[in-house]
């Protein structure tokens, strides 16, 4: 009889796992991709592009730092596709330093990259 009590708790607490799990998974946010910039990601689109007519940004970025730029010159738009309040900033110096905007999550901003040498991804 002890067997019997113990098999189904195991089999009540697997199964509770497996309710906790699926229960997770459910409550993510919706994907949400904006004109070709993934969910989650921070994008830049090519020089004068219009991402509504265009939608294949040139650089999209999903790790957290600093991700260094080159030869990116005139205006661009860049947009912050991340969530959970994860911030974006454009930086005059490499690898994240004199950042001089930020990007909150869900926006975007058309601007001269010419000054810019790398955007910063940040951590809520």
């Amino acid at each position: 009889m002890g067997k019997f009590f113990r098999g189904t708790a195991a089999f009540a607490t697997a199964a509770a796992a497996v309710v906790a799990l699926s229960g997770s998974a459910e409550a993510k946010p919706a994907a949400d991709e904006w004109d070709g910039c993934p969910y989650g990601a921070v994008c830049i689109y090519g020089e004068g592009v219009d991402p509504r007519n265009n939608p294949n940004p040139t650089h999209i970025f999903w790790s957290y730092g600093a991700h260094n730029l080159s030869n990116q010159f005139g205006h661009h738009w860049v947009y912050n596709n991340q969530y959970g309040g994860a911030t974006a900033s454009l930086c005059n110096g490499y690898n994240g330093t004199n950042c001089t905007e930020t990007i909150g999550e869900g926006w975007g901003v058309y601007r001269d990259l010419t000054p810019v040498n790398s955007v910063k991804l940040n951590r809520p």
